[in-house]
């Protein structure tokens, strides 16, 4: 028996599958290395996106750089959308970071004596969508090119001090990785311009620093917040007893603790996040969120039934309840129709229900979140340089932090007046009093929840202000603000698209709702005078996943967050919530922070839900059927709902072939409607996201997953394909650098051709996943969480999670066939287009000339220079060039002029007069003519005409 010990063994062993870490930052570095290579190798490098908007709302700021001395002239930073730099008080603005490894962005600083700008990379809000940054970039050029300073492993930076009088010497607050320890964080300082660093202030490799400040006129003196946090994909304590406040003295190389006990501030377990500002040598701030718990008070006893009140009723005070006012408690709180008073008591005296159900039939894995009675926002002030302080609030600051303090904590005072601060958290609020009362300054055309705030130190009133719906400017204190989006930095969860002409595109964004618009809409100014903004809002709170009839794309489904969905009737603005409801006496449904909900393909009256369970409606929401069990791991104790469905996919080719996928892993499939369900993932890495499962639109059989590890700080990309069922599995991620993978899509006419997003990028296979081409020409790297494809557009729209919506077409990369790869040159055919005698023309003196183009797609198997001809039916040449074409797609954009020689050819043949147009070209008169180019030893021609 021995000898067969060691093999099992290793069998069992090898089942396992390993648990994932978290990438290492040599590996991303390397990662991002590679697709800096993958820009110059990639086949369709040369195949632009089109950024669609919207920018009428924007995405999360999270930090402003302002000129001391114009203040028209400032820095927006974006926390997944990157830095923007305006230069007319933001009536315009430039991106400067599109050139960088990425677009997420914790803080920036800027020596405006010399123009460097430093950006700590990686979001430090500790959100849902917080991503990941590769360390501290560094401009000397205002954005031209950015070298990577260092600090690769911090992932999220908290704040960035620059000395005014050396700027060689900065110090950064390193808040570290969200989801596991770090050692890599706490205080960094550089003495000579970020090529070497000290780690002056390390706590412990679960507590990094959120913000800092100096004092004005001294750099010497410094405060830094110190933040323990533990954030899972279940759960996030945002507090620890190694949260405080520390001081330098000595700019930033030493550090002393000063939040100790007996000082005044708040020490122990419920320490929270800590924002700080400093007035001068002496007077110092700090907002905490306090997560120590408020005192109980007595509650007033209502008249009515509360939830509490059934928590410890036995079954005879029950059964003993008036009806009367039973009823009331339950049409109150939304019970459903058949859970009135007999039959509820009915329903306890058999046994099946306890009283105490009528309470948990009212909760759901969201309230502890909102319910928890903490203390909150409080402020302290210190003045003796932080040796004391007192807190300044004599009552609760309610509706400010609520219990999600960790997402704000931001302080400022006005430089002129100690006792003028501002309080940035759900609304933005002053007090004149150095904190004792507030008032809120937040105004109709201001969003909520603020994380940004520049005082004009020279002009009392100015105001710049970045919350998550961007940026707002004020002149008199907050009594009235302007609103500058023009931006395109959206923060898409989800995309969708109808099939209407021109088709609509629709999405639900971060914090701001759920909107749509034309694909095609002009993304400019111009509504300002119509007062008609080409996208329109559909729907409130955090944007989620939309469903659209296809015979009637007035009926919308979609919701915000936690599963509250909505069946909308755009025509007639009406809505109705269609959330499944768990049965009383069974456990409430977990719901996803972005629940999935999918129409079937065979009958658009069929909605399916997920929950922890899926459910389906045969009646477009109006009534739920539950037709699973459970379908993940069954969750875990935690403040953030978890145990959760995340993508459904049901097989166009047949009703009922289902696929769900969890947030802890499982991909279960059913091929009898929900009749029963079979676990498939068991020999895919365990305990990951799962971010899509999706049935082949080409084979019964195959279907698709993609798995993500951002959760747990792993970034290595996921993606598997199977023929049988989910039976087994094949791992497809191939060559894509290290990214978590968030979205993927096969295209509906070539089988061979897939899309993937990730959190950095996106990327095409020519080949099911064998290899992997990055297409990125327009868009930078940023996060990327939906794939769609509109089949009659041949249109790819691709939701990214900072910079809007982007849209490619995708026709010729459709007609890239095994057999085109394999040929030396393929000339893609093109549509005929439409003669027009405005070519070339303005329609008014001072307007822009109207120009033609032809784009013409062309493959070539290596790269080299090419002859590209145009020619007239009968073969006379009117025009011709020559270009160096690159291996893969190129693209030769002809004006449909004729060259001087070609003119001249064309009218020895044709006896008829061509007009030259205003901007001194002649333009191809009405006909047919074909495009020939060669290359690579071949020619290939195609025909077009002008109509």
């Amino acid at each position: 028996m021995k000898r067969f010990l060691l093999p099992l063994l290793l069998l069992l062993f090898q089942a396992i599958p390993a648990q994932q870490k978290p990438t290492e930052a040599h590996t991303v570095i390397e990662a991002l290395s590679h697709k800096t290579q993958m820009t110059q190798t990639s086949l369709v490098k040369n195949i632009p996106l089109k950024n669609i908007g919207p920018s009428v709302m924007s995405g999360r700021v999270v930090d402003l750089d302002v000129n001391p001395t114009d203040p028209t002239e400032f820095y927006v930073a974006y926390a997944s959308g990157g830095l923007w730099y305006t230069h007319t008080n933001g009536i315009s603005f430039t991106p400067i970071m599109d050139n960088s490894n990425t677009q997420n962005i914790g803080d920036i600083a800027v020596d405006w004596n010399n123009g460097t700008i430093w950006v700590g990379t990686g979001e430090n809000n500790s959100s849902r969508s917080s991503y990941a940054g590769i360390g501290v970039l560094k401009s000397t050029d205002k954005g031209e090119t950015w070298q990577n300073m260092g600090l690769h492993d911090s992932h999220h930076i908290g704040r960035i001090l620059i000395n005014p009088n050396n700027p060689n010497e900065v110090v950064v607050g390193v808040t570290g990785h969200l989801y596991s320890p770090n050692k890599e964080r706490g205080i960094y300082k550089t003495t000579d311009g970020g090529q070497t660093w000290t780690q002056t202030l390390f706590v412990n490799d679960a507590t990094g620093i959120i913000d800092m400040a100096f004092a004005p006129n001294n750099f010497n003196i410094q405060y830094a917040a110190a933040w323990e946090k533990d954030r899972k994909a279940w759960n996030f304590t945002g507090n620890g007893s190694a949260s405080g406040i520390y001081k330098s003295v000595d700019g930033g190389s030493h550090w002393t603790l000063i939040s100790t006990e007996g000082s005044g501030f708040p020490t122990g377990n419920g320490v929270g996040r800590i924002g700080l500002a400093v007035f001068d040598d002496n007077t110092v701030y700090a907002v905490h969120d306090s997560q120590f718990r408020r005192e109980k008070k007595e509650k007033k006893k209502e008249d009515g039934l509360t939830k509490d009140d059934f928590k410890t009723m036995d079954v005879e005070v029950f059964l003993a309840l008036d009806d009367k006012k039973l009823n009331e408690y339950l049409k109150t709180n939304g019970f459903q129709e058949k859970y009135r008073a007999q039959n509820v008591k009915q329903l306890v005296r058999s046994g099946s229900v306890k009283p105490v159900d009528l309470a948990k039939y009212l909760e759901n894995a969201n309230s502890l979140l909102f319910d928890t009675p903490v203390i909150g926002a409080e402020v302290y002030r210190s003045d003796n340089a932080g040796s004391s302080w007192q807190k300044m609030n004599s009552n609760y600051i309610d509706d400010l932090f609520y219990s999600y303090g960790y997402y704000f904590a931001q302080i400022r005072i006005d430089p002129n007046n100690k006792d003028h601060i501002y309080l940035a958290g759900v609304p933005l609020v002053k007090s004149e009093d150095g904190g004792d009362t507030f008032t809120s300054i937040g105004k109709e055309n201001v969003h909520v929840d603020h994380h940004a705030l520049w005082i004009n130190p020279n002009r009392p009133g100015h105001l710049i202000n970045g919350n998550d719906g961007g940026l707002n400017i004020s002149y008199d204190d907050g009594e009235n603000w302007v609103k500058n989006n023009s931006p395109k930095v959206g923060q898409f969860y989800a995309i969708n698209i109808d099939h209407e002409e021109p088709y609509n595109v629709y999405g639900g964004l971060q914090d701001n709702g759920v909107w749509k618009g034309a694909h095609n809409n002009k993304e400019d100014r111009g509504w300002h005078q119509s007062g008609s903004n080409p996208w329109k809002s559909i729907l409130g709170g955090d944007g989620m996943q939309v469903q659209i009839d296809n015979r009637n794309s007035n009926t919308v489904y979609t919701g915000y967050q936690f599963g509250n969905y909505y069946r909308l009737d755009l025509e007639n603005g009406k809505q109705k919530y269609i959330q499944p409801k768990h049965e009383l006496g069974e456990s409430p449904y977990r719901f996803n922070w972005q629940t999935p909900i999918l129409l079937s393909e065979h009958n658009q009256d069929i909605l399916y839900l997920g929950s922890n369970k899926l459910h389906r409606s045969l009646n477009q929401g109006d009534e739920w059927e539950t037709i699973s069990n459970d379908l993940t791991q069954g969750g875990k104790p935690g403040n953030v709902a978890y145990g959760t469905l995340t993508t459904l996919s049901e097989s166009r080719f047949k009703f009922g072939l289902l696929y769900t996928g969890s947030d802890d892993g499982l991909i279960q499939v059913s091929q009898n409607g929900g009749g029963s369900w079979d676990l498939i993932s068991g020999s895919l890495p365990q305990n990951l996201w799962v971010s899509e499962v999706a049935a082949s639109k080409h084979k019964m059989e195959r279907v698709y997953a993609s798995l993500n590890g951002y959760r747990l700080d792993d970034f290595t990309p996921y993606i598997y394909v199977s023929e049988n069922y989910g039976k087994s599995w094949k791992n497809i991620s191939s060559n894509i650098p290290a990214s978590p993978v968030n979205a993927l899509v096969e295209d509906p006419e070539n089988e061979n051709l897939l899309f993937a997003g990730t959190d950095n990028g996106l990327y095409a296979s020519f080949n099911r996943g064998e290899t992997w081409e990055l297409f990125q020409n327009g868009m930078p790297n940023v996060a990327v969480h939906d794939l769609v494809i509109q089949p009659e557009a041949k249109h790819l729209l691709v939701g990214t999670h900072g910079r809007s919506i982007y849209k490619a077409d995708i026709s010729v990369l459709q007609q890239m066939t095994p057999e085109a790869i394999s040929k030396d040159l393929v000339v893609f055919e093109v549509n005929a287009i439409k003669h027009s005698k405005s070519w070339g023309n303005a329609t008014y003196t001072w307007g822009k000339p109207d120009t033609p183009g032809l784009d013409i797609n062309f493959y070539c198997s290596a790269p080299g220079s090419c002859v590209a001809r145009v020619l007239t039916a009968n073969g006379t040449e009117v025009s011709s060039t020559e270009m160096e074409a690159q291996k893969g797609l190129n693209i030769l954009s002809y004006d449909l002029a004729f060259s001087k020689k070609g003119k001249s050819n064309f009218l020895k043949r044709n006896k008829m007069k061509l007009e030259e147009a205003k901007d001194g070209k002649t333009y191809l008169p009405k006909g047919s003519y074909a495009v020939e180019i060669s290359g690579n030893g071949q020619t290939q021609k195609i025909e077009f005409s002008i109509e």
